[in-house]
């Protein structure tokens, strides 16, 4: 068990892995407290070496770990590489490159949506992951014997999960399918956290385009407050007392202190003015200018029906191509589907429409039907 914690070992590392073809990653970090996530170790391993990079020691100089994860010669392999490589991007200011996600790709395989690494580890390399740590505090000091063997463990067996998981992909011909879903996470936007976006991650059925207006700017004031603590939203104000502020539409200090969870002293300091200022720039907004609600499709009867047969029939496109129906559509695109043959949904376009849209669009137009046949359901056409 190697854990680096001096620059020289650092930097003779990185010059050791970039001569590899092909680098496994993985990182500990923690965002409980935070609102940026807070990186604390970084393992990396290839053939012939494996390491786990202690990002809190003294005077760590990371520029040799940014540069082996910028070389455009070295595979870069994660799983479920979302939250690494946020963190890669807020520290480097870009996304590591070239890259590949196992959990993208083992959906692509067949094994099911987002499928955890001990799980594919198990299936592929009939291997036991210890996560007896996973729940570690990983920036306290020293880090134990064990930890770190749970945490190299993560990249160890990487290598030989990305080497079968290459070769099946390679054997199908599912390249293309694979790069569309690796095309987001390499792109950097993926990781902005823009405040005049964050209130779409609220949950609210509101039509009231008022509400939504002093909604979305009560969102992007947490978000910035939030950043500019680095302190997690909740902490900021908690999501039902911007409901609820969103509903009452306070002009005062006094109206806004009735709000559960704002005291007077909040209400009269420096968050309640913004509060405040926030809420009459939305009820300031010509009525034009203010978001308009969520698109919903809420299925009638015949719809319903419709959306039943699709879910049936998505399954059956998934088990024949062997892969996840994460990757092909949502509820909310066999809704849209169902609706309209024009939707705009990813499974009407690309691979995705050649394994399930094209039949998703003949079975509206009952060109084909569902059927079962010595016990498993079964595709026919009737043209």
């Amino acid at each position: 068990m190697t854990l680096i914690t001096s620059n020289k070992e650092l930097s003779d590392l990185c010059l050791e892995l970039a001569k590899s073809d092909v680098v496994t990653v993985d990182t500990e970090f923690l965002r409980d407290q935070t609102y940026w996530p807070k990186l604390c170790l970084v393992q990396l391993a290839d053939a012939n070496n494996f390491a786990a990079i202690d990002v809190l020691a003294p005077d760590i100089d990371l520029t040799p770990l940014f540069d082996l994860m910028k070389n455009p010669d070295v595979l870069k392999v994660f799983h479920s590489a979302r939250q690494d490589l946020e963190i890669f991007c807020l520290l480097m200011n870009e996304v590591p490159a070239p890259l590949f996600d196992t959990q993208l790709a083992a959906m692509v395989c067949g094994f099911g949506d987002s499928i955890g690494y001990d799980n594919l580890a198990r299936k592929l390399l009939n291997v036991e992951i210890d996560k007896s740590a996973r729940f570690a505090d990983w920036s306290k000091r020293p880090l134990t014997p064990k930890q770190i063997s749970y945490a190299i463990s993560d990249v160890t067996h990487l290598r030989d999960i990305y080497a079968k998981l290459r070769s099946q992909i390679d054997k199908s011909g599912r390249e293309h399918w694979l790069a569309e879903e690796m095309a987001i996470l390499e792109d950097p936007e993926t990781y902005r956290q823009d405040p005049d976006t964050a209130w779409l991650r609220l949950k609210t059925r509101s039509n009231d385009r008022r509400y939504l207006a002093i909604l979305k700017e009560l969102g992007a004031w947490r978000e910035r407050e939030a950043q500019r603590r680095n302190t997690p939203r909740s902490r900021v104000v908690k999501d039902e007392q911007l409901y609820d502020i969103a509903s009452n539409r306070p002009t005062n200090a006094k109206e806004l202190s009735k709000t559960r969870g704002v005291s007077v002293d909040m209400a009269d300091g420096r968050l309640g003015k913004e509060i405040l200022a926030a809420v009459k720039v939305a009820m300031d907004l010509p009525k034009d200018a203010c978001p308009k609600p969520k698109e919903r499709h809420i299925p009638n009867n015949g719809l319903a029906a419709i959306i039943d047969l699709l879910r049936v029939l998505l399954k059956q496109c998934c088990d024949e191509f062997d892969v996840a129906q994460k990757l092909i559509a949502n509820s909310s695109d066999l809704e849209k589907i169902a609706a309209d043959d024009n939707a705009n949904v990813r499974a009407l376009s690309g691979w995705r429409r050649e394994v399930f849209g094209d039949k998703a669009l003949r079975l509206k137009k009952g060109l084909i039907a569902l059927s079962i046949k010595d016990g498993k359901l079964v595709v026919e056409d009737l043209d």
